[in-house]
């Protein structure tokens, strides 16, 4: 099966199950895990943040973020394709207490010039309080698309004029590093808060972390624990993400060819509407009005091939550590066949 739904598909690599074997691990809830503590002191070193740590999931990273940014009836600014709306099953009112203050913005990128128009007034007892700004690097409904650090600075510089506290959802970050030629370190010093997904692009079978300074990293520990995400010895999944981290990285740039083979094979079919722009792994496209999605999807289905619907008439290919040049040539030529 050519799976190209999502990259948290991927499995671990002989290696990486190799080193979660041999991992040293202790009781994570007592701060005895020697993996955890080195996987959580090796992503705040990479970011230049001063402390990290380790969760179920990146929903639970993002969750802990809002909640320790924010009051019961605060307000976030965020794009309307983020995943903290979208696909967290409403967790920032379910935990926070907190709304959204939903923006536009092409292929899921805010401005700062947006962002600074919908504060809300603080003065205006009539009006949510706004508390945090966040964003998604990159962003998955936009189709990967990333940031400019420059952007990313002019909005931080919003935030801090108007102390409110700035978060990325990074469960693609490296993605965008890796495309961008970023440095992790100036995101570390643009953001208050930094989740990081391990088991996406990374390869890892589970985990995110979340990043931050000494204080927030204790709130947010509070808060994990409420959430019931302490875990004992988890340093058998953290040593997936120490390898991740070591050997995973630079060979992102695969799964972002790929992906571009993947557009060229879509832009010679007849039946394509359009296609967004490709930076990274994810491939969004359009079928023509004419056109049936769910015959599609069968038709694909039927030649060993997934993708995934995304509503709006979306459709997503991702691709990821599983998925070989074969299977793209293989795509390829399945789709200029139809």
């Amino acid at each position: 099966m050519i799976d190209l739904r999502s990259d948290t598909l991927t499995r671990p690599t002989p290696e990486m199950l190799q080193a979660m074997m041999a991992a040293p691990v202790g009781d994570d809830v007592f701060g005895e895990d020697p993996s955890i503590n080195k996987l959580e002191e090796m992503a705040a070193e990479m970011f230049g943040m001063e402390k990290a740590i380790f969760c179920p999931s990146g929903t639970m990273t993002n969750q802990i973020a809002i909640k320790v940014h924010t009051q019961p009836g605060d307000e976030i600014i965020c794009h309307e394709y983020s995943h903290i709306y979208n696909y967290e099953g409403g967790g920032m009112a379910f935990n926070a207490g907190a709304q959204a203050r939903l923006l536009k913005g092409e292929r899921g990128l805010l401005s700062a010039k947006d962002v600074e128009a919908n504060i809300g007034n603080k003065m205006d007892v009539h009006a949510a309080r706004t508390s945090l700004v966040s964003l998604e690097n990159t962003c998955n409904k936009g189709g990967g698309s990333c940031y400019d650090l420059s952007t990313i600075s002019e909005i931080r510089a919003v935030a801090k004029k108007h102390k409110l506290g700035f978060h990325l959802d990074g469960a693609r970050l490296f993605n965008a590093l890796v495309a961008k030629g970023q440095k992790a370190e100036d995101y570390g010093q643009a953001f208050d808060s930094i989740s990081i997904c391990l088991s996406k692009g990374l390869g890892c079978p589970v985990g995110s972390l979340l990043l931050g300074s000494e204080d927030f990293i204790f709130e947010a520990r509070r808060i994990r624990k409420k959430l019931g995400g302490g875990m004992r010895q988890a340093g058998f999944i953290a040593a997936a993400g120490i390898y991740a981290l070591e050997n995973h990285i630079s060979r992102l740039t695969e799964d972002h060819e790929k992906a571009q083979n993947l557009k060229d094979a879509l832009e010679k079919c007849s039946w394509v509407e359009s296609i967004e722009p490709v930076e990274t792994n994810i491939v969004i496209f359009y079928l023509k009005a004419d056109k049936d999605e769910k015959a599609f999807m069968e038709k694909l289905k039927e030649n060993n091939i997934l993708a995934i619907g995304m509503g709006q008439g979306k459709l997503r290919f991702v691709t990821h550590l599983d998925i070989s040049d074969e299977m793209i040539q293989k795509t390829a030529s399945l789709l200029n066949s139809l």
